[in-house]
This record gives C-alpha cells, structure tokens and sequence, in this order.
C-alpha cells in the first residue's frame, strides 16, 4: 500500500511540476531580446531606415518595435501574442473601430472585462494605442 501511495505521490508531483510555472517565460530574456531589439531597428547604427516605425494615419510615426514590447509584455497575456485574441477579443483590426485617444482610455480605465491597466504608465499606453490605432 505505501508503494501504491509513494507512487501516485510521485506522479502527482511529476504532473503538476510540468505544468506550473508558465509566469516566468519572458522574465530571464528581456536583456537579451532589447539588445536583438536595437540591433534589428538599427537604433545605434544611425541608419536612416523607417523600418520599425509606422504611420498612425495623423501625421506621426509609431516606434513599432517599441510598442511590440510594451504589447507583449502588458497585453499579449489575454490578447495574444499575435493579437488573434485569448482570453481577451483580438486586436488585429482594432483600428478600425476605435482611435488611438479611445484605446488610450480603454487601456487606462478598463472596459468589459477588460480591468484598467494600473501598469501601464501614461507614455507606454499611448504609445501601444497609436501602434493598434494602425491595425485595420
């Protein structure tokens, strides 16, 4: 009986330790994925490329790969990594329902389901807001 026991003890830990700890993914990279990040952008390289920017349709350009960033790391947990949506709706056409000032507020104050984002500092929620205004 102690064998039978020792046995589904093992296995239950063996279980739940494989399927625990999914919050921690992204955590030990990000140094390494913000220096890959100013490489590919050519941030330090002084290259005058537009690459990694894009038109908010009112005249600025949107640092996407910044945004990208504050995306994954505030917003693609319920919105997905792909913006297909998850536990939140999809945001690959978001753009075509609300502005960059309308996302800013949803972001900020939360709507639906969706929690206000504390998190998220006034510079970085505009910032995401203006690179989703883009998505039509």
């Amino acid at each position: 009986m102690k064998k039978l026991l020792s046995a589904l003890f093992l296995g239950l830990i063996l279980v739940l330790s494989a399927c625990g700890g999914g919050g921690d993914e992204g955590a030990t990279d990000d140094s390494a994925n913000d220096e890959t990040t100013e490489e590919q952008t050519g941030e330090d390289s002084g290259e005058g490329t537009d690459e990694g920017t894009s038109d908010s349709g009112d005249g600025e350009t949107v640092d996407t790969a910044a945004a990208e960033k504050v995306y994954q790391n505030n917003c693609a947990s319920c919105h997905g990594g792909e913006l297909g949506g998850g536990m939140g709706p999809a945001l690959t056409e978001v753009g075509s329902k609300y502005s960059a000032e309308d996302i800013v507020g949803i972001i900020k104050n939360g709507k639906g389901g969706m929690p206000a984002q504390d998190q998220v500092s006034d510079d970085d929620a505009q910032l995401v807001a203006s690179w989703l205004a883009t998505m039509k």
